[in-house]
């Protein structure tokens, strides 16, 4: 499994519209590639130096294969129109995981 994880930094003067743009239509378009199975949004719990609300979105693959797909086929459309709706009140930066293992409580 690999987590395509996007951290993102918003300014406070577009927060309410980033944040409904990312849930109504975002993450359901890099869904729509058929390339992931699940997303999560989460907000980040650290107060940044720089302000703005900090959140990472996970986007969950079964292989590196389908994630190249994304970043060749799909990437640069999606992140055009984030950079054309928010310009520079958004900071991004991208990380690439591979789930090793899960580990859960033993009642579960």
């Amino acid at each position: 499994m690999i987590i395509y994880n996007v951290t993102i930094n918003i300014d406070e003067s577009i927060h309410e519209k980033w944040l409904l743009w990312m849930q109504q239509k975002h993450i359901n378009d890099v869904l729509k590639t058929g390339l992931f199975t699940k997303a999560k949004l989460v907000k980040v719990l650290v107060e940044e130096e720089m302000g703005g609300t900090t959140y990472a979105v996970q986007y969950f693959t079964d292989s590196k294969e389908n994630l190249e797909n994304y970043y060749k086929n799909h990437a640069p459309r999606l992140r055009e129109e984030g950079l054309s709706l928010f310009g520079d009140k958004m900071l991004a930066f991208r990380t690439e995981l591979e789930v090793f293992s899960e580990h859960f409580h033993s009642d579960n």
